[in-house]
């Protein structure tokens, strides 16, 4: 038996067809449309169908974050932003130009 989707708007997911999502498969990318694009009901949501422990895992292994969603999910999970992936990543690409 399969769980039940998520109650998430369809706002985050503007570019694909919503009822084909699989929500167990494709955990990294719901996730970062949630933070992205999403709602903060649509953030309770996925809270509550994936739980705090594999939002954790999957977000230290995302490549991207924008500096906002990285602090956020630093601080509300309580990860240091060094433990993230996508912020070793921003590290170690030099800048070419800081204005």
């Amino acid at each position: 038996m399969s769980k039940v989707k998520p109650n998430i708007s369809k706002a985050a997911f503007w570019d694909v067809n919503f009822e084909e999502i699989d929500f167990d498969k494709h955990v990294r990318d719901v996730i970062n449309r949630i933070l992205m694009n999403g709602k903060l009901s649509d953030w309770v949501e996925m809270n509550k169908y994936y739980g705090a422990e594999k939002i954790k895992k999957e977000l230290v292994e995302m490549r991207y974050l924008s500096d906002l969603a990285l602090n956020f999910c630093s601080f509300y999970y309580k990860i240091p932003k060094e433990d993230f992936r996508c912020y070793k990543h921003k590290q170690s690409i030099p800048k070419l130009w800081e204005f």
